[in-house]
């Protein structure tokens, strides 16, 4: 008996998903838990690298659930502290691990290397012991300037981090190595950066970056990526342009009288007007 090409070209499309699907290791309704600092307490927001993750392993059909766990200006202690009631209380099955910017950017009220790399071990023994699969991520640069002395001094517990993932059989996403080659291929803004806002925190281009090297990781192919990357850039919201506008008092007077006419502060009649621009701006 003959299938017809209707038949078979439905078979051969289900065997191609399920091989795409296969290759990625997350698997459909599992929790992930994102354990970190600042940069992954903002990678929370739309746009930010968490964020991005989540929805694009949706945007597959998993239906996974996010643990957001960052919290401004943690390093590992503090990390460790609050792993039972920020992770492994809620059951994820995965655990981003993101660590290492504040312990040494924060100097003397930073982490030494020793003490670091206790806290980092015990954090990762008790995921795994509670059955989460860890993804460890290399902390990103301190400052776009890999020469500076804050930069060698996270070098060595980036190694570090390089070197547990192996003992420990986790997964690696080294970012700094990907940040590292990143900013060589980008135009500086007017302060001196390519991917973060400020030397540490990211930016969307920096967020994209990270979700993407993350990603990489959880099994999707670079085409895919390409594909998705595409998507990202789109994400609304995710940039803000400062204006500085200078006005004479006179002028100043003439605004806040036609602002409070319409019920609204200068700065939303200004908004308003440059958004019904920008459309035309882009297609310039």
């Amino acid at each position: 008996m003959s299938i017809s090409k209707t038949v078979l070209a439905f078979i051969v499309s289900i065997y191609v998903g399920l091989t795409v699907q296969a290759d990625i290791i997350i698997e459909k309704g599992d929790k992930i838990a994102f354990l970190g600092d600042s940069i992954t307490q903002a990678g929370a927001k739309p746009g930010g690298y968490c964020r991005i993750i989540i929805d694009t392993l949706n945007e597959k059909g998993l239906e996974v659930e996010a643990r957001y766990a960052g919290i401004s200006g943690h390093k590992s202690n503090q990390m460790l502290a609050r792993l039972e009631k920020d992770v492994l209380s809620h059951n994820p099955q995965w655990m981003t691990l993101s660590c290492g910017v504040n312990d040494v950017w924060h100097g003397k009220r930073g982490v030494q290397l020793e003490d670091y790399k206790k806290n980092i071990t015990s954090i990762v023994d008790k995921a795994q012991a509670a059955g989460i699969k860890v993804i460890i991520l290399t902390s990103t640069m301190i400052k776009e300037e890999q020469s500076n002395t804050l930069n060698q001094t996270l070098k060595g517990y980036n190694d570090f981090l390089v070197e547990l993932s192996k003992e420990k059989n986790c997964l690696l996403a080294d970012l700094n190595a990907i940040m590292q080659e990143t900013i060589k291929t980008m135009d500086k803004d007017n302060r001196g950066n390519t991917v973060t806002s400020d030397g540490v925190h990211m930016n969307s281009a920096g967020n994209m970056m990270m979700a993407r090297g993350i990603l990489e990781v959880m099994g999707f192919t670079a085409t895919e990526l390409d594909t998705f990357e595409k998507e990202w850039a789109s994400i609304p919201n995710t940039n803000k342009i400062r204006i500085n506008l200078q006005l004479s008092h006179a002028e100043l007077l003439t605004l806040q009288k036609s602002a409070k006419a319409k019920g609204k502060k200068v700065e939303e009649v200004f908004n308003e007007v440059i958004e019904s621009k920008k459309a035309e701006l882009m297609n310039q």
